[in-house]
């Protein structure tokens, strides 16, 4: 016998089914809902909670909940073409290996502001009711549940997409390397954000590729000095993070956004948003995947900022043809992703858990936020880009300053610091500075270290 939440569920997706609610009507409030079905409204709010993790209802501010679309049903082509190259391990792995007691250079958060807990409880619940029936290896695109999911929370953000524009991978960085293996060869170009994602510098790196960094701004890419480049170089592939980049926290303003699409859309250029951040509601920044809709746009996405850093799986959200040959390429290079970690993943997106979790982390990371920038001004230093609701700042270091030697320097005092020349191709040319994750910037002995030792 089901429960009164069920009921609840039940009875309004029959409504929307029925299409008796319309896509894109509002479904009744809280206080209506609890009345027609008898109950409360905490009854009917977990209720809509798992709507929307459903992908039946969105969350809209000040609007209340939405029917929203489901996802198309188009079929996807099978390109034959697999690229090939070689697997690296990341930059700096001696460093995040070493003890530190301050951490405020890792890219991770803590187990403790994810959903760890709630993750390794499920893996202990989860494992024991495991059939036999249920090893094999799977589809190389990975669960379509997950996938369903996935597509769907994208609808929300009005991309049209369904599980045929969805592959899964073993997190954000498998995906980058698909991409690279798939679309590049040895002495190709590829443009990348300059400061930008060190490890993807060295994938591309390990590819043969040539690297082309375009500075970053606070508004995104700077479109001035990409019209130069591209007179002058013929990228295949421009590598961006468009919402509170790693490391500099800025995010591409819509203005920036729509003149780069027109840029790439005119080169024939594939634009990859790599968007770990992009379902924290917080986050200030344009998703590329909507104003593209996936036309010359590919977005590579995480879990590992949000759920657990241990939770190794991601995916790459593109046109069903794109998604189809890398699918191919997953299956000749690690044959399918984790079906367990998958069906985990896909259980905490599903019982309305989640959606929770973001807003809690969203709110823990704004006051961190604000606590670090407050600390900064009163030492008089500047960060790169102002908040926009992630995990990093750029802390700008005072001219004069060797960022890796400042680095080695702190490591001998026990900070682990990420100096900001790692994040450049030309670190020759970098202003030198400080990623900070704010997630593990709560110390005062980080504070001191900053006092003794930098200058405005």
């Amino acid at each position: 016998m089901g429960t009164r939440t069920d009921a609840v569920v039940d009875g309004l997706r029959k409504r929307i089914e029925a299409g008796a609610i319309k896509v894109g009507a509002k479904a009744p409030s809280i206080r209506q809902a609890a009345a027609d079905f008898g109950v409360s409204k905490n009854t009917v709010i977990e209720a809509y909670d798992r709507l929307v993790a459903a992908g039946l209802l969105s969350a809209r501010q000040g609007s209340g909940f939405v029917v929203t679309e489901p996802p198309s049903d188009v079929q996807s082509a099978r390109p034959s073409h697999v690229a090939e190259a070689v697997d690296i391990a990341t930059l700096l792995r001696a460093q995040l290996e070493e003890s530190f007691s301050v951490r405020v250079g890792d890219g991770r958060p803590p187990p403790s502001w994810t959903e760890e807990p709630e993750v390794r409880r499920r893996l202990g619940v989860y494992s024991s009711s495991r059939s036999a029936s249920e090893d094999g290896y799977g589809s190389a695109m990975g669960l379509p549940e997950l996938r369903d999911k996935i597509a769907r929370s994208f609808l929300a953000r009005e991309v049209r997409s369904g599980p045929q524009n969805v592959l899964l991978t073993f997190g954000g960085n498998h995906a980058l390397d698909l991409i690279i293996r798939h679309f590049l060869s040895p002495g190709d170009t590829a443009f990348v954000d300059d400061p930008g994602y060190y490890p993807l510098f060295a994938k591309l790196t390990l590819a043969q590729a040539r690297i082309v960094g375009v500075p970053r701004r606070e508004y995104g890419p700077d479109l001035e000095v990409l019209a130069r480049k591209l007179d002058e170089e013929r990228p295949k592939i421009f590598f961006t993070q468009s919402i509170s980049q790693n490391p500099t926290a800025s995010s591409t303003s819509l203005a920036t956004a729509h003149a780069l699409l027109n840029v790439v859309s005119r080169r024939q250029i594939l634009l990859v948003q790599d968007e770990p951040f992009i379902d924290l509601p917080n986050c200030k920044g344009v998703d590329l995947a909507t104003l593209d809709q996936l036309q010359n746009v590919v977005t590579v996405g995480t879990f590992a900022k949000t759920l657990s850093a241990n939770l190794r799986c991601g995916y790459v959200l593109g046109r069903a043809d794109l998604i189809a040959s890398l699918a191919e390429l997953k299956m000749l290079t690690t044959v399918n992703s984790s079906g367990h970690i998958e069906r985990m993943v896909h259980g905490l997106l599903d019982d309305g858990r989640y959606r929770k979790h973001l807003n809690r982390l969203a709110q823990r990371i704004e006051r961190a936020t604000d606590n670090v920038m407050q600390n900064f001004s009163r030492r008089r230093l500047e960060v790169f880009a102002q908040p926009t609701g992630g995990y990093y700042l750029f802390l700008k270091f005072p001219s004069g300053v060797d960022d890796i030697a400042y680095a080695r320097t702190a490591a001998r005092d026990g900070l682990f610091i990420a100096p900001g020349s790692v994040f450049s191709v030309d670190r020759a040319s970098t202003a030198a500075g400080m990623r900070v994750n704010v997630a593990r910037a709560d110390d005062p002995r980080f504070y001191d270290y900053l006092s003794r030792t930098l200058r405005a």
